[in-house]
């Protein structure tokens, strides 16, 4: 059966590569502020990341599994979402200095044939060290923050801030494969 990935997320698609070699692209245009925040974290990544996959289902005409996520960096359980500018990113990375923060991933599976629905959520333990504020201006001049939730990238260059993890790495790049690979085989 067809697979497709609903997310336009380079990371998780070269993620997914690792588990499924043949896969479409179907980017939601799910709008993310239409889920309410109501305290709980492991909920709200899920919500979200089912509002991606029944966008793209809607969007589809024929049998399929759809895979969705959602990720975000919470630094006691306030959301660290993607900063609006250098400044912002500077912020947030100096919150994150020196202190344990926790990485959220929702994932949702869908089988259109079986409909059958899998929502999971994944938190991954996340330690940085401290970071001086020349360091956080020279990696703010990368560009690598901007776009990330949390303002910084462990798979790129902001894994050098990072002094111990607990839990699965993958979750914190964005796709946790080892989670997700068990889900899609009980979705079959």
């Amino acid at each position: 059966m067809k697979i497709v990935l609903a997310s336009a997320s380079q990371r998780r698609q070269e993620l997914l590569f690792r588990l499924v070699k043949d896969f479409d692209i179907i980017v939601s245009d799910f709008d993310e502020s239409k889920v309410p925040f109501e305290g709980s974290i492991d909920k709200y990544v899920k919500d979200v990341a089912l509002g991606k996959a029944l966008d793209v289902q809607r969007k589809m005409n024929e049998d399929s599994i759809i895979i969705s996520a959602d990720t975000i960096v919470t630094l006691e359980d306030k959301i660290l979402g993607k900063p609006k500018d250098e400044e912002d990113a500077f912020n947030i990375i100096k919150s994150l200095q020196g202190r344990i923060h926790l990485v959220y991933s929702g994932i949702v599976v869908i089988n259109t044939v079986k409909d059958v629905i899998i929502k999971e959520s994944l938190a991954t333990e996340v330690s940085f060290s401290e970071i001086s504020d020349d360091e956080i201006h020279e990696y703010i001049k990368t560009g690598e923050p901007l776009d990330k939730a949390g303002a910084y990238g462990i798979q790129g260059i902001g894994g050098i801030f990072v002094k111990e993890i607990k839990g699965c790495y993958y979750n914190v790049v964005g796709l946790p494969l080892n989670k997700l690979k068990f889900m899609l085989e009980e979705v079959q």
